[in-house]
């Protein structure tokens, strides 16, 4: 790292404040480079040239999943960034080929993942019982309104079976639910292993009471679900996304929705994020919105701003961890 009288620290899009109480911060002022180290966490997101103004000063951009795109262009017009840190091991929205060949440092944390499993169980179970409208029917005033479903014996169809799709296979097993996966890659022999169904891509959209999405982003499973994948769902079947947005052809599933072509879905991501309070996606019939809260939990943001802070330290210390 280049030597200066203070060294620049920029923690973004510390969207809840908590990143102050995550981790001691103050342990950087005793640092062993004696490097004099001042830190800003901010608490909003904000893009384009008033972006490139507000990082321009700093040494290190610790930067929290893909809330804020660090691209080739935005590299370029930092001159003084020598290293960037991101929660978790993998980030799309992280240009690392691009921040290697500048001589950047890139650093990444631990991720649980399972926090994020287990936010896809919760939609799940509270779309079978209609909770949010319950929950919302007695703080009217008013008593019981919609008839509920059972979570044994019903089919969960889940897309993709990496970690996070075998947490919530082990989750439905434990409820009792008939658990079946597909994805394009996916195999028997791993089916077996987790112990769910192997199925076919119509089988899985055609017989799942409840179908959860647990794939990578790639060009390959972008609108994975679109006009034909939800006209195969049955009409009392819900969808639950806690990937990522694009996987799903928002415009189909609001068309889905609005003429109940199926019973309902449950979203905890989107295409642009915060969600602009005008958004059309607001309101939707029978469409649980939550505010990509997968991995916001206590244990998880102290994995991530704890190692944040230990791979500053080893970054200023000239031997830089968990490099990507």
């Amino acid at each position: 790292m280049q030597e200066k009288n203070v060294m620049k620290i920029a923690v973004l899009d510390d969207w809840i404040e908590c990143a102050h109480y995550c981790c001691d911060w103050n342990r950087l002022r005793t640092n062993e480079a004696n490097t004099n180290i001042k830190v800003d966490i901010f608490h909003d997101t904000i893009s384009g040239n008033t972006l490139i103004e507000r990082l321009q000063p700093y040494d290190i951009i610790c930067i929290m999943r893909e809330r804020t795109p660090i691209d080739a262009r935005l590299m370029d017009q930092l001159p003084n960034l020598r290293g960037i840190i991101t929660s978790g091991m993998r980030n799309a929205a992280l240009d690392i080929a691009a921040a290697k060949t500048r001589g950047i440092l890139v650093s990444g944390t631990e991720s649980p993942g399972h926090a994020t499993a287990e936010l896809a169980f919760t939609l799940i179970a509270m779309q079978a019982r209609q909770l949010f409208t319950a929950a919302q029917s007695m703080a009217d005033g008013g008593w019981q309104t919609h008839l509920g479903r059972d979570l044994r014996g019903a089919r969960l169809g889940i897309l993709g079976l990496g970690r996070l799709g075998e947490a919530l296979a082990k989750y439905g097993a434990a409820f009792g639910m008939n658990v079946q996966a597909w994805s394009q890659n996916l195999t028997k022999d791993r089916c077996a292993e987790v112990g769910v169904d192997y199925v076919d891509r119509e089988t899985l959209f055609r017989t799942s009471d409840f179908i959860s999405i647990h794939l990578k982003l790639s060009d390959r499973v972008r609108h994975l679900v679109g006009v034909d994948e939800l006209a195969m769902m049955q009409r009392d079947s819900y969808l639950v996304n806690t990937s990522r947005a694009p996987i799903i052809d928002m415009h189909a599933l609001t068309a889905a929705l609005k003429t109940q072509k199926i019973a309902g879905a449950a979203i905890d991501v989107y295409d642009l994020e915060p969600l602009p309070s005008s958004d059309p996606l607001r309101g939707t019939t029978n469409l649980l919105m939550t505010p990509h809260i997968g991995y916001v939990t206590r244990e998880t943001m102290k994995i991530f701003y704890s190692q944040t802070l230990e791979a500053i330290e080893a970054m200023i210390a000239g031997s830089p961890i968990r490099q990507l």
